[in-house]
């Protein structure tokens, strides 16, 4: 604690934000797509052209059942007392699969389409971090350090973690570029949001999460690319195959690479200071 200026330092239980953060993020959000894709597709046996036309909808159990984990693994970050690595970007993984399933389910079997789809999830997410920040005054990962906060940023991460999904689908698919082109345009996207964060006084805490969004679509697609047959412009890899991959590449960085919490810089009172 600074005595001075009755600034303390407090520890969050999310992860700073450092370079191997976003090689994790986007390794996740591509487990996302073969993982949802995985369930909702391979094992529960939903296609594109069939899409919940079934008397099982692939879509909707497969969001059932990442929706159950993703409630619990939020419960048990919120129920933790510090930060730690692995529950953390388990919850972050379940947000991914969750939101690609249900992004799905939105698109196809809704027939929300994915213009709708993308534009109702921005909204979302946009009016998720409106309100977060009206009502506690901060959207700062740092800020992140109570219930209230805890829950107002992982609202907002499964909010964001559909629209990438919806966003990515749409650029590949119905805009066209296929999904080369897509992770090149979302790739592009994000070396912008680099050059604003060093050439630009632009609030760090809004490129952070233009960041996050982008990160989102950026592996959706480039989990698309991986197991979406070669005549659909995939690599027709085995998403089974392709998951596990990134399983065990994701466990080990966070095994290896460094993982600390964030700081938050409190303002406390010091000793003599009146609260």
């Amino acid at each position: 604690m600074n005595k001075q200026s009755g600034v303390t330092n407090a520890l969050t239980k999310v992860p700073a934000v450092t370079f191997g953060f976003w090689i994790v993020k986007v390794l996740a959000t591509t487990l996302g797509e073969t993982g949802g894709d995985s369930v909702s597709m391979t094992w529960l046996g939903e296609t594109s052209a069939q899409a919940g036309r079934t008397a099982v909808n692939g879509y909707l159990v497969g969001t059932v059942l990442f929706g159950v984990a993703l409630v619990v693994l939020v419960w048990a970050q919120i129920r933790a007392s510090r930060f730690n690595p692995w529950l953390y970007w388990a919850t972050i993984v379940a947000s991914t699969t969750c939101g690609t399933t249900l992004a799905d389910f939105a698109d196809r079997s809704l027939g929300i389409g994915y213009p709708g789809g993308a534009a109702l999830l921005l909204a979302l997410t946009l009016g998720s971090l409106f309100a977060w920040k009206r009502t506690l005054g901060s959207i700062d990962i740092a800020s992140v350090v109570d219930t209230r906060s805890e829950i107002w940023y992982w609202v907002t991460i499964m909010f964001s973690q559909t629209l990438g999904t919806a966003l990515g689908d749409w650029t590949a698919d119905s805009v066209g570029l296929g999904y080369a082109g897509a992770a090149l345009l979302f790739a592009g996207l994000l070396a912008l949001v680099v050059a604003a964060f060093a050439f630009t006084r632009i609030s760090r805490t809004a490129l952070f999460w233009t960041a996050f969004v982008l990160t989102r679509p950026l592996g959706a697609v480039v989990g698309d690319y991986l197991d979406k047959p070669l005549a659909e412009g995939g690599l027709a890899l085995s998403r089974g195959a392709a998951t596990l991959v990134l399983l065990v590449a994701i466990a080990t960085l966070v095994l290896f690479a460094p993982q600390r919490a964030a700081t938050c810089h409190r303002s406390t009172p010091y000793r003599g200071q009146r609260a």
